[in-house]
């Protein structure tokens, strides 16, 4: 009953954050094309840098579902440097994920994040503009001499849809997951399990990155372990290091990052990520006011879980249901498109349902395409219709992904 309790309490306490954050997100990536962002970055010295951090500071993107979206914005024309920056500070937050640390860690936490996410960004970027000059040339992918005009419902359309169904199917398992460790962390684990880790913040936090870097977990799913983590004697400080880290560094990013623009990159990326971490939370530990970052109590989490009011109700039920939607178009098969104009062709790089989102819009937009059906766990697409497979290709590729026609 505990460990319900627990989990009711979160889910009613950040629901109704986390469906603003899905709908903000929606409507910036219907109504931002990735090219204008990509045509800002472009160029070298520090303001396609600041560009793009604050650029991706607002963005809700995981640590995978970022990787094709830089990808295919440095494509596009975006610099080393600028695009390193948008890898640091996207995955770390997000419209979401701010909203829910505000529900969950106070206006403290949610100011905080953002802006540790924004500096490490542009510690990045430019350490990567330093280290480097970039003289290659960048293929941008091809125009086509044409530019898509879609009407306000359709954008309206697509950001409902981005936001509610796309977005929840890319965190969601997180999510759950980041809940039910928190649960578990809150009920089963002693009161002073981390007594001694808190007594010694600087090393509670190298504790951390250790197990945060190999570790994936998305921005909001790291919400409630860092709450729980509180709770049980860590420090702010070293709470922040795993909202930092957790979501921003992983094994698949780094390998990524080597080789797409190389291993001093990616060696700058996760440098950026650990001493940022670090260096905010120390500062929040011995610079800041310990009342900002107090932590709800453990006690007030069971009470309260059996008291939720109706409209968080309402939005709880919401998030569930959505999450389950999610979960049934991920792992329940569809009938497969079978017609004479079908062709199917193997899509390599698909990490999430982000990423199966992003190559079925990049394949939509190909002329001649009627229907498209994307696997991410067959890795592969079907589409019917006829359009030059060409210029599929092209556009998945430009998208941050490979495709061969079977």
């Amino acid at each position: 009953m505990e460990l319900l309790n627990a989990l009711l309490f979160m889910l009613a306490e950040m629901s109704p954050y986390i469906l603003l954050g899905f709908f903000i997100a929606g409507v910036l990536h219907a109504f931002i094309p990735q090219r204008t962002m990509a045509r800002h970055l472009s160029g070298t010295g520090w303001k396609p840098v600041v560009k793009a951090a604050m650029i991706g500071v607002p963005l809700p993107l995981c640590s995978c579902g970022v990787l094709p979206t830089a990808v295919a914005m440095r494509r596009n024309g975006a610099s080393r440097a600028a695009s390193t920056s948008f890898l640091i500070s996207t995955p770390q937050t997000g419209v979401d994920s701010i909203a829910a640390t505000w529900s969950l860690l106070g206006p403290a936490f949610a100011i905080v994040r953002p802006i540790a996410a924004l500096v490490t960004a542009l510690f990045g970027g430019v350490a990567v503009g330093h280290s480097e000059t970039e003289r290659e040339v960048i293929t941008c992918a091809p125009t086509e001499g044409r530019t898509e005009s879609r009407s306000f419902l359709r954008k309206a359309t697509d950001a409902l849809r981005y936001g509610f169904i796309d977005l929840v199917g890319s965190i969601g398992g997180w999510l759950v997951v980041g809940l039910i460790i928190a649960a578990l962390i809150t009920v089963y684990v002693p009161a002073d399990f981390f007594s001694i880790l808190g007594r010694n913040p600087l090393l509670s936090m190298i504790a951390v990155l250790v197990v945060a870097i190999p570790m994936y977990v998305c921005a909001t799913g790291s919400i409630p372990i860092a709450l729980s983590l509180m709770l049980k004697g860590l420090s702010p400080g070293t709470a922040l290091v795993l909202l930092m880290a957790g979501p921003a560094a992983n094994f698949a990013s780094f390998t990524l990052i080597s080789r797409e623009m190389g291993k001093k990159s990616a060696c700058i990326y996760l440098a950026s990520i650990v001493l940022g971490s670090i260096a905010f939370g120390l500062a929040i530990d011995y610079l800041l006011p310990a009342a900002w970052f107090a932590p709800l109590s453990g006690t007030g989490m069971m009470c309260h879980a059996a008291h939720i009011g109706l409209f968080p109700a309402i939005c709880s039920a919401l998030l569930v249901l959505l999450l389950v939607i999610a979960f049934i178009r991920r792992y329940i098969p569809k009938h497969s498109i079978t017609s004479t104009m079908t062709k199917e062709y193997s899509i390599t790089g698909m990490n999430c349902p982000h990423c199966q989102a992003a190559v079925t819009k990049s394949i939509s937009s190909v002329p001649g395409v009627a229907q498209v059906e994307v696997s991410l766990s067959a890795g592969k697409a079907t589409v019917e219709g006829e359009h030059n497979p060409q210029d599929l290709i092209a556009a998945v590729r430009a998208a941050g992904f490979d495709a061969e026609q079977k």
